[in-house]
């Protein structure tokens, strides 16, 4: 697999300790914890990292 460019959220805040990493390719979307950068990381496919995303936009 090639480089992937780990991104956060620009509202993670300055310390950005508690976060979560995205990394996006044309068919996936990889995220990770930003803590442990080596560590395990889910990987979904766009259809469903949109839903995802949706569903947080709209729930408390």
């Amino acid at each position: 697999m090639s480089e992937l460019k780990w991104f956060k959220s620009r509202y993670s805040g300055e310390d950005g300790d508690s976060c979560v990493e995205v990394a996006t390719l044309p068919t996936a979307i990889h995220v990770r914890d930003s803590k442990v950068a080596d560590g395990p990381r889910l990987t979904l496919s766009p259809e469903a990292w949109s839903a995802f995303t949706a569903f947080a936009r709209t729930a408390d």
